[in-house]
């Protein structure tokens, strides 16, 4: 089993990789003291982009951190990514499947995607709504 660094490398190269491949430039800051792992450049904007890898939670829901977690002095500390970031790319392993998720849409600590429900409320995160399909926005 990998730990949480390597599992969060992986989903890293694997994101970036496929931003490559639909043509965007990417960068990688120098470093690990940003709150992002790449910048996207599309020609027209910059975006701050954090990684995050998804685990199943339930078995119609993944979900992955929205914030980040470091210990300090001996001190645990949570920090969200407002304000720091524009948006997350997240990777499900087992589908090997992207969303892009906006910082507007992202919840405080943990965020939750579904693929199926028997009810529809705007509550909701669908993941196919977010699934990323080359498109940066």
């Amino acid at each position: 089993m990998k730990n949480t660094k390597d599992a969060g490398d992986e989903t890293e190269a694997k994101v970036l990789s496929e931003l490559i491949a639909n043509g965007y430039s990417v960068s990688v800051p120098f470093g690990d003291n940003d709150k992002y792992d790449l910048v996207v450049d599309t020609g027209k904007c910059l975006y701050r982009v954090q990684c995050k890898t998804a685990w199943q939670n339930k078995e119609e829901t993944i979900r992955f951190n929205t914030h980040s977690q470091t210990t300090k002095g001996g001190e645990y500390h949570e920090h969200t990514y407002h304000g720091e970031i524009d948006a997350f790319l997240v990777r499900y392993p087992e589908t090997e499947t992207l969303y892009w998720i906006g910082i507007g849409d992202a919840t405080e600590q943990k965020m939750e995607l579904r693929f199926e429900g028997k009810i529809d409320h705007p509550s909701i995160n669908w993941a196919r709504e977010y699934e990323f399909t080359g498109e940066v926005s």
